[in-house]
């Protein structure tokens, strides 16, 4: 039929958009994982430490806890799709192979949102940081500024991409060792580091913690991000598997070692002026003016790290897509014979940054949980239908992976789903509306116009 050529199922990316077999790929697990790392921007615990400690009456590490093992689920089934479609890439791919085009196209609709408002909302932090600093200078000449420097950057090979997200993502955290240092230090008592009262303070109750978990679990966004670049790995069945769940493993670690010490240090809220943006007042307070400072300048090199592994990861997306003709428009699928970097579709992701000059914070943030739920339910829902039921009478550790595992991880996508925003839920109708606008755009064009 006409639109089957349209939406076509995703297959490998061809020969003229990708890279040959005998040229060198530059990403090893150990890069992916260092491009992962940065989308999930580690040091976004202590600016949420405030308001999930609220949430939790002081619970903040167990939240984390149970967020990992939620998302720890999800990553396993992109793992096993990857396994089992090496050069697909994305939910957008997985499903498309395991559902048909037509609902892979919907997912892949989803997830787009989800890629595009990275790029925007770290664009729109660095700008907020940069515009406290110096004020003198508008807001959205420094929107502009940023989204050209992420842009140019992203031009460059995806080698070099790994090394600077690897310098901007790792070297905060060396500001969070200090922190947990001077923690250690001003508690005194070295025995008091082994309490478990940030877990369990004698006050605990299940429920605000899974609501805490709810809330927390989005700042795994991102570790996905790494099925896009299946084109510029070596072994892409292997590795990007491996990747993912070592991400999700290492950002949870981050999230929890550094959450507990704050909670040891912090029982409560009673010590903040302002509990919802707690993050300047928890440095303040331990390391004092001088390392407030150079904390600040870390959150603000992770928040670049964080744009430039998202801006890469979105701008392949788009060129994944638009290989397999849901975006028709011939620059997007061209790579540059050097590079072999996406430069239409990098540039394009740059220009749809610059949308933070008319977006606020928080309404941009609440459009990135619609997409992201999508993409998650739909790969754990790919995997049971592809692998758990056709695999049905399998038994032992393939009935673990391919059915157990992907089952608990839609049950724990259910419950943030009941949690999302409205104005979230609403937003993502409205985008999921304008994808069925543009897939029978789509039609119409194949049936009426077709191709010669």
């Amino acid at each position: 039929m006409p639109e089957e050529k349209v939406l076509a199922k995703i297959q490998s990316v061809n020969t003229s958009g990708s890279l040959g077999k005998k040229e060198r790929r530059p990403l090893t697990v150990f890069s992916l994982v260092t491009i992962g790392v940065a989308c999930l921007t580690p040091l976004t615990v202590f600016d949420t430490f405030g308001i999930i400690s609220r949430i939790t009456h002081g619970h903040v590490p167990l939240a984390y806890l149970l967020a990992t093992a939620c998302i720890l689920l999800t990553a396993i089934s992109y793992g096993q799709m990857a396994r089992l479609f090496p050069h697909a890439g994305s939910a957008y791919g997985y499903v498309s192979q395991v559902c048909g085009s037509r609902i892979g196209f919907f997912v892949g609709w989803a997830t787009l949102l989800d890629y595009i408002m990275l790029p925007l909302i770290n664009v729109l932090l660095e700008s907020i940081y940069l515009h406290a600093l110096f004020p003198a200078l508008s807001q959205w000449i420094w929107i502009i500024g940023m989204a050209f420097l992420i842009t140019l950057i992203n031009m460059f090979p995806i080698g070099y991409l790994t090394k600077i997200s690897f310098l901007l993502a790792y070297t905060p955290l060396v500001f969070m060792a200090l922190f947990i240092l001077l923690v250690m230090q001003k508690t005194g008592q070295t025995h008091t580091l082994w309490t478990i009262a940030p877990l369990w303070n004698g006050s605990f109750s299940l429920l605000p913690v899974i609501g805490g978990a709810a809330v927390v679990v989005f700042s795994f966004l991102g570790f996905d991000a790494l099925t896009t670049m299946t084109s510029e790995v070596g072994n892409p069945a292997r590795d990007i598997p491996r990747a993912i769940v070592i991400t999700v493993c290492v950002g949870g670690a981050i999230f929890f070692c550094a959450s507990w010490f704050i909670q040891l240090y912090y029982p409560d809220n009673s010590q903040f002026k302002h509990p919802t943006q707690a993050m300047p007042e928890i440095v303040l307070y331990v390391g004092g003016r001088l390392f407030q400072s150079f904390f600040l300048c870390g959150i603000f090199f992770n928040c670049i790290a964080s744009s430039i592994a998202s801006h890469a990861a979105t701008a392949r997306l788009v060129y994944i897509m638009s290989q397999d003709h849901i975006f028709p428009i011939r620059p997007l699928s061209y790579l540059h014979p050097r590079y072999k970097t996406p430069m239409w579709c990098v540039g394009l992701v740059g220009i749809s940054s610059l949308g933070g000059m008319f977006f606020s914070l928080d309404v941009a943030v609440s459009l990135i949980s619609f997409g992201a739920l999508v993409a998650f339910t739909a790969v754990n829902f790919s995997v049971l239908m592809r692998m758990g039921i056709e695999r049905k009478g399998k038994k032992g550790k393939i009935w673990v992976y391919t059915a157990l595992f992907p089952l608990l991880g839609i049950v724990s996508l259910l419950f943030l789903w009941s949690n999302i925003e409205r104005n979230a839920f609403i937003l993502g109708l409205v985008w999921s509306g304008i994808g069925c606008v543009w897939m029978a755009a789509l039609w119409c064009w194949a049936r009426f116009l077709p191709s010669r």
